[in-house]
């Protein structure tokens, strides 16, 4: 990681950060750069690239929505840990649960998490339209984000099961997301949610601009969602 660019993005982003944070986040890279070497983790593995669309971009919510009432912090599709491990680290008072459905990640975020000795979090090899019927997760975070690149009207029926009624699902998406965001309204209403705001946040140290659409859960998901994997493309893709 490049230390000095993140922290110059994390100055611009007027985020305090301690010298523990800093060393957690050092040693989250070293860790990503090992292990991506014996199994595909990310693509971005050089130092800026780390510094800036990993760590940085992970905890761009963080300074862009209000989290304040957040207790239970899901991140669904987690892949490397991003957003939810980066957020952890800042808010180490946040309850996180990651969930990704290949195990070889949990393997790593469980030493991540023990590397950088973060309490209360929980690690789950598991899909997410599984885990989503469980009854000791679905209904029960304050908060869900996602950095996954599926479609909205994809990503919403794998993440709103999770999310407690009055919390949000916050998804992080690439610019110019406001047709995908459209063509999922009718879901996101079926789901029990409504779209509360979406910002367009700068990312420090880039031209990039990431898109935050924040969906607030207003009543239970049906029972009947979240539905098989096959169902689910094949509804976002209009084949049924």
């Amino acid at each position: 990681m490049n230390t000095e660019l993140f922290k110059e993005g994390m100055k611009r982003l007027k985020a305090e950060i301690s010298e523990r944070q800093t060393e957690q986040f050092m040693k989250y890279s070293k860790l990503l750069v090992e292990w991506n070497e014996k199994m595909n983790l990310t693509a971005v593995t050089d130092p800026d690239g780390i510094a800036v669309k990993h760590f940085l971009d992970s905890v761009l919510p963080l300074y862009a929505i209000d989290f304040s009432k957040c207790k239970t912090l899901a991140d669904i599709g987690t892949g490397a840990g991003f957003p939810g491990l980066p957020m952890k680290i800042m808010h180490p008072e946040f309850e996180l649960t990651l969930v990704d459905s290949l195990n070889k990640r949990i393997n790593f975020l469980n030493e991540v998490k023990d590397a950088l000795e973060l309490k209360n979090v929980t690690c789950i090899h598991a899909r997410a339209e599984e885990l989503g019927r469980d009854t000791d997760y679905r209904g029960r975070f304050d908060a869900v984000v996602s950095r996954a690149v599926a479609n909205m009207t994809v990503l919403c029926e794998y993440c709103m099961p999770f999310v407690a009624v009055g919390g949000m699902f916050v998804a992080l998406k690439a610019e110019n997301s406001a047709d995908e965001l459209d063509s999922s309204r009718a879901m996101i209403k079926t789901l029990g949610g409504e779209v509360e705001d979406k910002l367009s946040a700068p990312l420090p140290m880039s031209d990039i601009t990431r898109e935050l659409i924040v969906i607030r859960k207003v009543s239970e998901t049906p029972k009947r969602f979240p539905r098989r994997a096959d169902k689910i493309k094949k509804s976002a893709s209009g084949k049924a």
